[in-house]
């Protein structure tokens, strides 16, 4: 049984799809809100990943379903991403209420630098830290996601540590 099926050949009810935004909208939200920056084109990450799963027919294969539709919303950002007027977004702006900062960040302007050192992050750098930190994947959860092997998501992960730090110190 492959990640994406369909379902007993046919398409999957609207149920199965409700619980899916149910239990996996606000992950796919926050990973999206800080991929792109800006509250709105995150929901519209989203719902695009949503409308075309539903209109697609896909049942994902139970056990997958965090996987799959973090891996469609990061290439859904990355999609948006290219698009020139949204590379000027400020990133790390009004989005803290929804994003959920690690538990030894209190102070709030703590946490804006820290979601701005983020957002300044090289691209590559800054998907596993969010995928690691903020959605609790694993290294080979996140290497599947990114379809990129282990080894490079844990030099990532120490690559992007190590700037995200030189540029905490700066400030």
């Amino acid at each position: 049984m492959n990640e994406r099926e369909s379902y007993e050949g046919n398409r999957p009810p609207m149920s199965y799809y409700d619980g899916l935004y149910r239990d996996y909208a606000t992950q796919m939200l926050r990973m999206c809100l800080y991929y792109l920056g800006n509250r709105e084109q995150a929901e519209d990450c989203v719902q695009d990943v949503f409308v075309r799963l539903i209109t697609s027919g896909v049942f994902i294969t139970p056990g997958n379903e965090q996987k799959y539709l973090l891996k469609s919303s990061v290439n859904r950002c990355r999609d948006m991403w290219r698009n020139s007027w949204l590379k000027r977004t400020v990133l790390g702006s009004p989005a803290l209420e929804l994003i959920p900062a690690p538990n030894e960040i209190d102070d709030a302007e703590k946490k804006l630098d820290l979601m701005r050192s983020i957002g300044h992050l090289r691209v590559e750098y800054r998907e596993v830290l969010l995928l690691f930190y903020y959605q609790n994947c694993t290294i080979e959860q996140i290497a599947e996601i990114l379809s990129i092997p282990c080894g490079t998501v844990s030099s990532r992960l120490t690559r992007g540590r190590e700037k995200l730090r030189q540029m905490l110190e700066r400030k």
